[in-house]
């Protein structure tokens, strides 16, 4: 019997084959948990994600569209897991937006405003969001887990990270936050900070020709992150294994998080 065996949770934020959200959905079902999934508004993300999650082999997959900049899709998205599902075990929070002309080194000064607010709105205020659509199914369920992805550059200066790093920021104190209020109903609050991975959204971010040399030389296993790393700690997180962890920031980056130069 599997780690996850009958636990059942919501997936958000899997783009393609790449993207850290489908390594931990990977491992959650290679571990006996079943995964239902919320993706980008439009057919094209929806055929986008669909083909990603075939990969994982899941037979007969739950999608839901939705707009995270909408509390109104994101109501609607929890209204119609809990009518398809008897349980919520788990939440996956794995998406972030910034507008990526302000993603460049020297830009950040400069960002105004609306994409300042924008940014903490999607990628931060989200979580809090969906903790509290989700809570009462999860509290019904026995308690659970909820994890969000951060990066290193929620703590650190990242050149060209910029507002993304001030989301970070805000992502893991809400997630401290949650972890506090939500820890009566035995539900758990973690972030884990994977380290740098090619992906759809890290592309965004200027700069990123050196970031994967760079961490990989500063690396204490002498390797990059892989996604399975950051899909096994997520199995760990939505385990019992797990029971007594909340509130924390696990840094999953081969070490380079501990690195000072």
């Amino acid at each position: 019997m599997g780690l996850l065996e009958g636990k059942v949770g919501l997936v958000t934020g899997i783009a393609n084959d790449r993207s850290y959200a489908w390594h931990i959905a990977k491992s959650l079902t290679e571990h006996g948990a079943r995964c239902a999934f919320a993706h980008l508004p439009g057919e094209k993300n929806l055929r986008r994600t669909a083909k990603a999650v075939e990969k994982i082999g899941i037979a007969d997959p739950w999608f839901f569209p939705f707009d995270a900049s909408s509390d109104d899709d994101l109501s609607a998205m929890f209204d119609a897991y809990s009518k398809a599902h008897e349980r919520l075990d788990f939440i996956v929070h794995s998406i972030a937006f910034a507008d990526r002309q302000w993603l460049a080194k020297g830009k950040f000064v400069d960002t105004p405003r609306q994409a300042y607010l924008d940014a903490i709105g999607i990628s931060a205020y989200t979580l809090s969001a969906m903790a509290r659509l989700g809570r009462e199914q999860m509290r019904a369920s026995g308690g659970g887990s909820i994890m969000a992805m951060s990066y290193y550059g929620a703590e650190k200066v990242v050149p060209g990270y910029n507002i993304m790093g001030v989301a970070k920021a805000a992502l893991e104190c809400t997630g401290r936050y949650l972890a506090s209020e939500l820890g009566e109903d035995n539900i758990r609050v973690n972030l884990i900070s994977g380290g740098y991975l090619r992906t759809l959204a890290s592309s965004a971010v200027g700069g990123t020709d050196v970031m994967d040399e760079h961490a990989r030389l500063r690396a204490p296993l002498r390797r990059g992150v892989e996604g399975d790393d950051v899909g096994g700690t997520a199995v760990y997180l939505a385990s019992d294994l797990s029971k007594g962890v909340t509130g924390e920031t696990i840094y999953v980056d081969c070490g380079v998080s501990t690195i000072g130069a």
